[in-house]
């Protein structure tokens, strides 16, 4: 009578800073007929199995450039709401990091964006997996308070179709949007606030940053450089 044999070898694979596991496990069955699979699994990654007939190596191979090549389009944006109260149209505006997280799976829509040139941003350019700086703004201490990720991609803020609420925008209809949206989802706070006094001070590491340069714009594309320099401070 045949054994079942269970072998298991995990690697830790590094790759920009992300952490990927990969998991091998081979079973041999009592018909000699083996089973053989590939789990990935990271934070950016689905599950993929391997059939018995694929040649493993190359299939992890392909899997991990894959990655790779998605890790090297990722782009980094910041993008900026409302912590604090204000009233427009009798409801309240306000959006913060806080309010991001106790949405139901820490998803919202990113909705009353009436900028033609962050609406072009969020329409043209951003991509699920998107990496976001989320930024207080129009407060007290405005700064970043942490991180969020684009879950959806555009589709049309109907928001602006409504006359009752705070964004309506009567040249904006259903079959002509003028306006767009993006979903975004929670991913962490922050230990810390990392002001806009404190960035001015970092210069010479945020050299060309469009926080720096032209603030007032609502949402921001961020240099993957930049983006890591500011990982790096909210430790320091």
């Amino acid at each position: 009578m045949q054994k079942n044999l269970h072998k298991n070898m995990s690697k830790i694979v590094k790759s920009q800073g992300l952490n990927l596991q990969v998991e091998f496990s081979s079973v041999n069955e009592q018909n000699d007929k083996s089973t053989e699979s590939v789990k990935l699994k990271g934070k950016r990654t689905s599950e993929y199995e391997i059939h018995p007939m694929l040649d493993k190596r190359t299939k992890v191979i392909n899997s991990l450039e894959s990655m790779n090549e998605q890790i090297e389009n990722l782009q980094y944006w910041l993008m900026k709401a409302e912590p604090d109260s204000r009233i427009v149209k009798g409801k309240d505006v306000k959006f913060s990091i806080n309010d991001l997280a106790d949405m139901p799976d820490g998803v919202s829509q990113w909705d009353g964006v009436r900028n033609y040139e962050a609406r072009n941003i969020m329409k043209d350019k951003m991509k699920i997996g998107d990496k976001v700086l989320f930024y207080h703004s129009n407060c007290k201490t405005p700064g970043i308070a942490g991180l969020a990720e684009i879950v959806k991609e555009a589709y049309p803020d109907y928001t602006a179709f409504d006359e009752f609420h705070p964004y309506y925008d009567p040249k904006s209809n259903k079959d002509n949007p003028r306006w767009f949206m993006v979903d975004v989802k929670f991913v962490r706070k922050f230990k810390r606030l990392i002001t806009l006094k404190e960035l001015q001070t970092h210069r010479d590491k945020l050299k060309d940053m469009t926080l720096l340069s032209r603030g007032r714009l609502s949402i921001q594309p961020v240099k993957k450089e930049h983006y890591r320099f500011i990982l790096e401070l909210e430790n320091q």
